[in-house]
């Protein structure tokens, strides 16, 4: 039975063999009721126990030690343990927190949208941003200080100028600060203030948010700076800190102005505000504003002086009206927007503003700056140069603390400037008339450039028009030298585009009157379409003459035609070279080696002295050292450049030394190194000399101006003397020692 059943069951299973298979047994191993660990685990007998006492003692003792992941679990657990009392609320928070947590790309979102963060996210990020924002605020309030020491802004000192020989010159005592108690500054003169800089001042909290706003996005955004500030903070930029535009300082500033506006008073602010603000001309604080500009206190200035002082706050380079048109126009205008400004904030009544129509000029030039003498031209030429070539903004020099060492001789200038005050008295007296626009300019230079004396005017209180620096006349004949060399620098083209023949002092040129000037081809015609014909003094021809003889003696006409051979170009270039300035050179007509050119008398002194220093031309200078407070102050200071040949150099003093000795041979006979000659113009409006001894060269022009119209030279009408008794070369002469 046993048999037949099996034999049953195995063909059954036969039968199963034969059928297909559904999935399910396909697709799984079936193991039945085996069990794990008798068919799938592979067994490995366990480590034997360590048994006591067994390893080193350094074994155990390593063994005991918490591991690096212990400790850490460990420190964290005690510098959370202070916030064990937040747990419950963290644990509700746990949920929402959850869902700030972005997923990318969002479930349940199509296109861009699965990127972007939902509006939980983003509440959430803007919070937490204002919070991190308030917690660096308080904490950048909380570590800032109010600096116990005032800058160098807040107490002004002197600037003074030295001789060359270190004794001392002038002291420019106007940077000095008066301070004047509020109650002595007018309530006109306070709110003129208030309303051209910061209206909302004694009610806001010393910081002007959308101000700040707007000069960070102008610093960092534009790359540009801007103000934006408010009273407070522009008291705390004078008094505590740097003038700087960054972003750094403007955070400090306001960090102190919310500070200070918290422990001072705002009428404390406002009298300290008033008392150090810059207002131009050298001016610290309101009182000092009132008297340069208005030669009076504060205390008598009126609402509509007041309004013009509080425009300057704003930038005296750009609002001083008396420094050009376009300043006095932004003056005006800014002038008028101040008073209608306080009448808008309710601080000036409408029938009071009506009053001040007219704008209320200023004084032309700072009462505290002049003392009439002649030092006070050499302390604007210092300054100028000082503040050039120390890369000195005027805020900085008007600060004071300097010591300028200037380049001026003592005994020079007064030589000087005695010889001119009795000229001006011999001239009161021989042409009056004449006399009232006389005007003298003179200028001592070293072959190395310093400037050892000049003369500026009669007194600069009531003429700042300096003489000496002055670009208003013609060199006439005194341009002579300048054209010479450049024909023996460069040669001459007797072709259009030909090879330059060499010129010598021995070149030989038609020195006849009225000779017509060529060019290669042929006779030079000017606009009015006549020929263009060269002139000598006095009509007089001298036939045929050499270069030297011609400059000796001062025959024009072959110098004409010398500049017309050599390329009026060249003639500019070698002019520029010797220390003319490209402006003073006049246009590039045949006319211009005649002297059409006008430069100052310190340059013209300056060319002269490349001739005497060999054709090395040095820029000249009026300050050798600066120190403040005894600290050296970087200046640069010029570097001699070749202008000419040595040789042409030679020549050219050669052919001076010649003319002087003509002109003047008694003087020549005990003084054999002295260079020099006389300049005159065609239309007799000015009467120069210029020459070099001892490596110093001078120059001397007399003229003529009616500056109260304008600035065209007028005919002297006598007042250079005569050939014979020439005043330019009296007071050249006295300058240089000679008599």
């Amino acid at each position: 039975m046993s048999d037949a059943s099996g034999g049953q069951d195995r063909s059954q299973e036969g039968d199963r063999g034969e059928e297909l298979p559904d999935a399910e047994e396909t697709l799984h191993l079936r193991v039945g009721d085996v069990r794990p660990d008798e068919t799938m685990q592979l067994r490995v007998p366990a480590p034997p126990e360590p048994r006591p006492g067994q390893g080193g003692r350094a074994e155990r003792r390593r063994d005991a030690r918490p591991s690096g992941r212990q400790r850490a679990v460990e420190t964290a657990r005690r510098l959370l343990a202070p916030l064990a009392p937040l747990a419950p609320y963290a644990r509700r928070l746990a949920p929402y927190a959850r869902r700030l947590k972005p997923v990318y790309p969002r479930p349940g979102r199509t296109g861009w949208r699965r990127w972007m963060p939902s509006w939980r996210q983003w509440i959430g990020g803007v919070l937490a941003s204002f919070g991190l924002l308030g917690a660096f605020l308080v904490t950048a309030y909380a570590m800032t200080d109010i600096p116990s020491n005032l800058n160098s802004y807040a107490t002004q000192q002197d600037n003074v100028f030295f001789w060359s020989d270190g004794t001392p010159m002038a002291r420019t005592g106007w940077v000095q600060r008066q301070a004047m108690p509020l109650k002595d500054i007018p309530v006109n003169v306070r709110w003129a203030v208030l309303a051209a800089e910061n209206e909302s001042f004694y009610s806001d909290p010393g910081i002007s948010v959308k101000g700040i706003t707007r000069a960070l996005y102008r610093t960092v955004g534009e790359g540009d700076t801007e103000g934006g500030s408010t009273i407070t903070q522009q008291y705390v930029k004078n008094v505590y800190l740097t003038q700087n535009q960054t972003v750094s300082r403007k955070f400090t500033e306001a960090m102190i102005a919310l500070k200070l506006d918290n422990k001072m008073s705002k009428d404390k602010i406002l009298e300290g505000y008033l008392n150090t603000s810059w207002f131009g001309r050298g001016t610290y604080g309101i009182q000092r504003a009132a008297q340069a500009y208005y030669g009076k206190d504060v205390s008598k200035l009126n609402v509509s002086q007041a309004a013009m002082l509080a425009g300057l706050l704003k930038g005296a380079g750009l609002y001083d009206p008396t420094l050009g048109k376009a300043n006095h126009q932004r003056a005006v205008a800014r002038w008028k927007w101040i008073l209608d400004r306080m009448v808008k904030i309710g601080k000036l009544s409408p029938q009071e503003r009506a009053k001040y129509t007219t704008f209320p000029e200023p004084l032309k030039t700072n009462p505290l700056y002049n003392t009439g003498e002649q030092s006070d031209y050499l302390v604007e030429l210092a300054s100028s140069y000082a503040k050039k070539a120390g890369h000195l903004t005027d805020k900085q020099f008007d600060l004071g603390g300097y010591q300028i060492y200037t380049t001026f001789d003592r005994k020079r200038e007064k030589d000087l400037t005695d010889a001119v005050a009795k000229a001006r008295k011999q001239a009161a007296h021989s042409t009056p008339d004449a006399a009232k626009n006389a005007h003298y300019g003179a200028s001592s230079v070293a072959a190395d450039g310093r400037i050892l004396a000049v003369y500026g005017g009669p007194d600069h209180r009531t003429q700042g028009y300096n003489e000496s620096n002055a670009a208003t006349v013609p060199a006439g004949t005194a341009f002579l030298p300048f054209v010479y060399a450049a024909g023996l620098e460069h040669g001459v083209h007797t072709t259009r585009g030909g090879p330059a023949t060499p010129v010598t002092p021995q070149s030989v040129y038609d020195g006849d009157d009225n000779i017509p000037v060529t060019t290669p081809e042929g006779p030079y015609w000017d606009r009015s379409g006549k020929k263009v014909a060269a002139r000598n003094d006095g009509g007089k021809s001298y036939g045929k003459i050499t270069l030297r003889q011609a400059l000796a003696r001062s025959v024009n006409t072959p110098f004409m035609q010398l500049g017309m051979d050599t390329g009026l170009d060249q003639v500019r270039q070698t002019a520029e070279a010797s220390g003319l300035l490209s402006d003073s050179i006049g246009p590039q007509v045949p006319a211009l080696s005649m002297g059409n050119s006008t430069p100052s008398a310190i340059r013209m002194a300056s060319g002269y002295a490349t001739f005497a220093a060999g054709g090395n031309h040095t820029e000249p200078y009026s300050v050798g050292r600066i120190t403040r407070n005894g600290a050296p102050v970087a200046l640069a200071t010029p570097h001699p450049r070749r202008a000419v040949g040595a040789q042409v150099a030679q020549e050219v003093t050669d052919a001076l030394t010649d003319s002087f000795r003509a002109a003047h041979p008694t003087t020549a006979a005990g003084r054999p190194g002295v260079a020099g000659k006389a300049g005159t113009t065609a239309d007799d409006t000015a009467a120069w000399y210029a020459g070099t001894d001892d490596s110093v060269s001078t120059a001397v022009v007399v003229y003529r101006m009616d500056l109260a119209k304008s600035l065209e030279p007028l005919p002297l009408q006598g007042l250079a003397g005569t050939s014979a008794d020439s005043v330019p070369y009296r007071l050249w002469s006295a300058a240089m020692g000679l008599g």
